[in-house]
């Protein structure tokens, strides 16, 4: 019972703001322009201050687990690698193609895998998959980019020219923010610790704390923000269309990427002693395979022009059948004492 009740209050507060959503829009309450501005001002300001924000929280380089960054990095470069293959063998339609790759292998690290991580390892657990998060979340978002411009065409019918995905890589807010985030933690680093108080002599979070406030702030408007904008843009009416790309993107996610990802881990534990997993690496690998698909697909597809309704569609569905696959996991590394 406890281990449903982990998953359910990790996952049911994304519904319920999915849900709310979408209520004020179908009531009117919420309108179209507004919602192509706060989506708008999600992707560009207030995910890039929050990944900001999260790097710059992080202990510090030394505390890396190099075994969970290494595999977790490598498992999803694998992923995105058979993501490839699968969408152009199933998928037709080439706005489609980016947005079932990126689901496939992008979870929701930020707003479901830190809580999920807290509840079933406590702090030790969430150091770790912020750490992973380090390297996890910039390949994310440089590896979405490179999924929603491979398969799209330009304005004259041609393929997009590598130079202009690069451009798009680099001039992308999430991955500026993300570069920001290591290179301040870089600079933390060598700054020089007070012999009286044991505190590095300059802080942003302590001598220029108004700055750091206003980061943080931002920070807490993107994932609330962000859920409600896609359960204004959610369609009903969609899910008969697009039934069967739903199907197929959210099975990716939830039950072959983590089928595959821990069946993997666990396997490869038990014959290199470099990856002997201890119960608090576990959540984070669970936090990188097994959440549902990251709310920042659905805004990356409407900006980069993927089909965004199908992005928002395999969302909401993730996340609420990965209540039961989450489930699943957990009860199955518990029994096996890896949890």
């Amino acid at each position: 019972m406890d281990t449903l009740l982990y998953a359910l209050n990790a996952v049911l507060p994304l519904l319920l703001l999915i849900g709310l959503g979408y209520f004020l829009s179908h009531i009117g309450f919420l309108s179209q322009e507004f919602l192509a501005y706060a989506n708008r001002f999600v992707f560009r300001i207030a995910l890039p201050a929050l990944l900001f924000y999260t790097i710059y929280s992080a202990s510090g380089l030394e505390d890396i687990r190099w075994n969970v960054v290494i595999y977790s990095t490598v498992g999803v470069l694998l992923l995105f690698g058979l993501g490839i293959i699968i969408v152009m063998v199933g998928v037709k339609d080439n706005r489609q193609k980016g947005v079932i790759l990126q689901g496939f292998y992008r979870s929701n690290m930020t707003i479901i895998g830190v809580p999920l991580a807290d509840a079933l390892g406590g702090e030790e657990a969430v150091l770790v998959v912020a750490l992973v998060s380090m390297v996890v979340i910039p390949l994310y978002n440089m590896l979405s980019v490179i999924a929603l411009t491979m398969f799209q065409k330009d304005e004259n019918g041609q393929r997009i020219h590598w130079l202009k995905v690069i451009i798009k890589i680099m001039t992308n807010p999430l991955i500026i923010s993300i570069a920001l985030g290591i290179a301040v933690l870089f600079i933390r680093s060598w700054i020089p610790v007070s012999e009286v108080t044991g505190s590095p002599v300059f802080s942003i979070k302590e001598d220029v704390s108004f700055l750091y406030t206003f980061i943080k702030w931002v920070a807490q408007i993107a994932s609330p923000l962000s859920l409600i904008v896609l359960g204004g843009g959610f369609q009903f009416t969609a899910v008969k269309i697009l039934k069967r790309e739903i199907i197929l993107g959210v099975s990716l996610r939830v039950i072959v990427s983590p089928m595959i990802a821990l069946t993997g881990a666990v396997v490869i534990a038990s014959f290199v002693s470099f990856f002997n997993f201890v119960p608090s690496d576990y959540p984070a690998l669970i936090a990188t395979f097994a959440s549902p698909i990251a709310v920042t697909s659905a805004i990356m597809a409407q900006e980069m022009g993927g089909d965004e309704k199908l992005a928002g569609q395999l969302v909401v569905w993730s996340s609420m059948i990965s209540i039961v696959t989450i489930f699943i996991i957990v009860v199955i590394l518990r029994s096996m004492a890896l949890l």
